[in-house]
Parts: structure tokens; C-alpha cells; sequence
């Protein structure tokens, strides 16, 4: 009954946090978004989740994992992101990831439009849009990334000047916001920090459903296990960071199609220096910044979608 309005290229290390494991799986039984192609990316060096060198070689495999225990083999495009971030903010990371969003992004036999959901560092869309600057008018990202805007929120203790995702891949986010005319959904992290799950709500609504809710839950058992090791006591809830993606793209409104549910700002797209902070740009364009996330209706539409797959197998 309902057919795809959209089409998404999902971007994400799915080889690090396990947030990214959900948004995916989520994405997957949304069907007003058609999924085009879903890209595994690389994590900073020596991350903690996948130490390894060879991460969104990493991540693609843990893909091929979700799909898998989701009896979903091959029903989707994969590609590995490039294993490394950009050298600097002029030259490409070639990966067979950045192919794959020029050519969706090309496309002329379709007139669904094309939304990159990107949930980690932003190498592959960077590298793509300097291979091909066209695809600036021809897509829109939605990034889950970047640390507070002064006048919209608070940091909130103990933070980090450089924010996680966008520490990944600097030279990316310079690609994007000070040299491109993309047009950004971003979910910083004063927002993406909204998204908290229960320990009891994983246990109840998610570990109950089959297969697919068993493993996702244990990814969340398993880094509160390894926490523990290093008497770090997360308490019990988790934040799932990259659910906004689905949020804001296949949960919009019925008519004037838009992820009414939720608020934004707009503003002028800031620069982003090499210690990956904020620099006013008087010329810059408007980005939607989100500030605040329906997530009733994400979590509960998780749950609901989860709960109907399980019972419908």
C-alpha cells in the first residue's frame, strides 16, 4: 500500500558504534524511502569500537551481517566507503562508494529526490562531490554531526570541542560546508543527545522480536559489557544517535511533504576550521539545523515496524 516518495543512499560506520546498527535497520522497513544504496564508512584511527585500519571494509561486512540475520541477503547495493579520510579539502578519496552516489545523484530516469543520510564522517559524499560538483543540485544531505550552535544550545558536560562525527574527517566537513552548495539537514549533537532509549524499552520492545531484535540488542548488551571492563558505568540508557535519520525522511508528513514533527533552524552555513569548529561565513547559504526531535515517533514507529516484521516472518 505504500509506495516510495523518496530514495536514500545511507552513509555510516556500521563497524563503530552500534546506533548505526538500528537507524539501518529502521531504514530497511520503511518503505516510503526507497533505499538506493547503503555505503559501510571508515571511523577516526584507533577508535575504540574497530581499532583496525580497514574499517568500512569493516562496516560493509557488517552490513552483509544485519541483512543476513534479517534474511535480506543481496537486496540491497552495498559499496565500502574509502578506508581513509581526505588528504585535504581538494582532493577525492576514489572509493566505489563515491561512484555509487554521482551515479544515483545522475540519474534521470527517476524523479523521486535523492537524500544522502549520513551518520558518521562525511568522506564518501566529500569525495563524490569533487568528482562530480553537479550533484550539489541534485541531492540533500541529512548528517547526524557537528558540535552546538552558541545561540541555539548548551554543550553539555564534560564536552569535547571537536564533535564526534566530524572529527572523523575534518578536511570532509570542510569539502561540504565551506566549499560546496549542498543543502544540509544537520542534527548536531545537542540534538542527536535527545535520542535516549531505555535499557528497559531495549529489553521489552526490541530483544522480544525475533532474530533481528535479538542481535540489536545484544550490540547494546555488548558495549555495556565492555564498559564495565574499564569501570565506566553508562547507566541505562543509550543514545541512538543516527535514528533521526530515518526521523527526517521517511517519517514526514502526509501532505507538503516534510518532517513536520520536528524543529529547525535556519542558518547561514558556518565555516568549519581545521580544529573543526564553527567560523562565522557572512556569504554562506541557509541549512536546516534541527533542534529538536519528535522522538515519540521515531521510537515508536521503530518498535511498531520491528514488532510487525517479527510477526510477519
Amino acid at each position: 500500500m505504500i509506495k516510495p516518495r523518496i530514495r536514500v543512499i545511507i552513509d555510516n560506520d556500521f563497524s563503530g558504534d552500534p546506533d548505526g546498527l538500528f537507524q539501518l535497520v529502521h531504514q530497511v522497513l520503511s518503505p516510503s524511502a526507497e533505499i538506493s544504496a547503503i555505503i559501510g564508512s571508515h571511523l577516526k584511527p584507533g577508535d575504540g569500537f574497530d581499532p583496525s585500519t580497514t574499517t568500512a571494509t569493516n562496516a560493509k561486512k557488517k552490513v552483509e551481517e544485519v541483512l543476513k540475520v534479517m534474511n535480506l541477503t543481496g537486496a540491497f547495493p552495498l559499496y565500502e566507503g574509502s578506508n581513509a579520510g581526505l588528504l585535504n579539502d581538494s582532493t577525492a578519496q576514489n572509493s566505489a562508494a563515491a561512484q555509487a552516489i554521482v551515479k544515483e545523484a545522475m540519474r534521470t530516469d527517476t524523479n523521486l529526490p535523492l537524500y544522502v543520510v549520513c551518520g558518521a564522517g562525511l568522506t564518501d559524499l566529500a569525495s563524490a562531490y569533487l568528482l562530480e560538483p553537479k550533484i550539489a543540485k541534485r541531492l540533500t544531505l541529512v548528517w547526524i554531526g557537528g558540535p552546538e550552535y552558541t545561540a541555539l544550545a548548551t554543550p553539555p558536560p564534560g564536552y569535547t570541542s571537536l564533535e564526534y562525527n566530524l572529527g572523523i574527517d575534518i578536511k570532509a566537513g570542510q569539502v561540504i560546508f565551506n566549499h560546496s552548495d549542498i543543502p544540509v539537514w544537520q542534527i548536531p549533537r545537542n540534538a542527536y543527545r535527545q535520542t535516549l532509549l531505555s535499557y528497559s524499552e531495549l529489553l521489552l520492545r526490541v530483544k522480544t522480536q525475533g532474530k533481528t531484535g535479538t542481535y540489536l540488542a545484544e550490540t547494546i548488551e555488548n558495549v555495556m559489557k565492555m564498559t564495565a571492563k574499564f569501570n565506566l558505568n553508562i547507566g541505562e540508557t543509550y543514545i541512538m544517535g543516527d535514528s533521526p535519520l530515518v526521523l527526517l525522511t521517511a517519517l514526514t508528513s502526509s501532505f507538503e511533504r516534510d518532517p513536520s514533527s520536528s524543529e529547525f533552524a535556519l542558518v547561514p552555513s558556518p565555516l568549519i576550521n581545521n580544529q573543526g569548529l564553527y567560523e562565522t561565513n557572512t556569504s554562506g547559504r541557509n541549512i536546516r539545523v534541527y533542534t529538536k526531535l519528535d522522538t515519540r515517533l521515531m521510537f515508536e514507529d521503530f518498535f511498531a515496524k520491528l514488532s510487525l516484521y517479527n510477526n510477519k516472518k
